[in-house]
């Protein structure tokens, strides 16, 4: 394939995907309250969703692409906890109220569960059930918390839908939810074959590729998110959009990914993009349990992110 029509192939699936991933979700949580389920579970079971990535990561693995479909979770977890995170602490200094210990175990239990399922080199069919399942634990414990004080709130899109909840038409929403995944599926299928031909002209890996350039390209709007939320004070929420992208990741998204097909994992996803990504989210971690984010903290992360991406490369 040409590389100019390879690159406009891949622009036009990028914005396919960036443009009906906000009415995928307004369509799912449209449909959700139209049939009745309560604004507080769909808040739950909404949290860190993220369909861009889940389409890409779907649609690379059934192409082969194990790099893109890899690269759709570990990638698009760099961009949201370090860069975007990291740029929004350098903007808006963040404190926290509180940040208990049993919600910041779970998200790096989901990154332990991941790396160990990848350890023999591949995600299989088995590994996606596994993961599933854990992403169904998580939500349960998280309901189980909420019924403790632990205060889930809805966000971006899913927030906006659930305030316009009186004015919501299950079926147009049902239709939009139906229109927004084929969009979303095309977009993604013109997108990682058009990423074929670049990778090949660029003269990188795959799995550099979608680690780095492809994920930021994809997850970028996490910043759009996290940043609003921190300059009105409300750094909880920017927190609690990375560690619900962090479960939809590696959890929920992964299942999918390879329930669709078995995923081979690189030895230098294995070598080096999980552990850097799994120590980052340590880092978090610790910022967390200290209750603030200030601005040399987020440069470390933005450092952090800018050693994944080009370290990367030489490994």
């Amino acid at each position: 394939m040409n590389i100019f029509v390879s690159i406009a192939l891949f622009i036009a699936g990028l914005v396919l995907v960036i443009y009906f991933a906000e009415k995928l979700v307004k369509g799912a949580v449209g449909t959700a309250v139209g049939f009745g389920i309560s604004a507080f579970l769909i808040s739950v079971i909404f949290i860190g969703f993220d369909p861009e990535n889940l389409a890409v990561g779907t649609v690379g693995s059934a192409e082969g692409a194990a790099g893109i479909a890899l690269g759709s979770v570990v990638g698009a977890a760099m961009v949201a906890m370090a860069l975007a995170f990291g740029i929004t602490a350098l903007i808006a200094p963040m404190k926290f109220e509180q940040a208990p210990k049993r919600i910041l175990a779970v998200p790096v239990l989901a990154v332990l569960l991941f790396w160990i399922l990848a350890l023999d080199g591949a995600l299989s069919r088995i590994d996606g059930g596994i993961l599933l399942l854990g992403f169904m634990l998580s939500i349960v414990y998280l309901l189980w918390l909420s019924r403790r004080g632990l205060d889930i709130r809805a966000e971006g899109e899913v927030e906006e839908t659930l305030e316009e909840a009186g004015k919501i038409n299950k079926w147009k929403s049902f239709g939009l939810l139906i229109l927004s995944l084929l969009a979303i599926v095309a977009g993604s299928e013109m997108l990682v074959r058009g990423a074929g031909t670049i990778i090949g002209e660029l003269g990188i890996s795959e799995t550099v590729f979608g680690m780095t350039v492809l994920a930021l390209l994809v997850s970028i709007e996490e910043l759009a998110r996290e940043l609003p939320a921190s300059l009105k004070g409300r750094a909880e929420i920017s927190f609690g959009n990375v560690a619900g992208s962090i479960l939809a990741f590696f959890l929920f998204n992964a299942g999918i990914i390879a329930l669709v097909h078995p995923v081979a994992v690189a030895p230098q996803t294995l070598r080096f993009y999980l552990p850097f990504c799994f120590a980052t989210l340590v880092i978090v971690s610790i910022f967390m349990l200290a209750r603030k984010i200030p601005r040399w903290g987020g440069g470390i992360l933005v450092l952090l992110y800018l050693g994944f991406a080009m370290v990367g490369y030489f490994v």
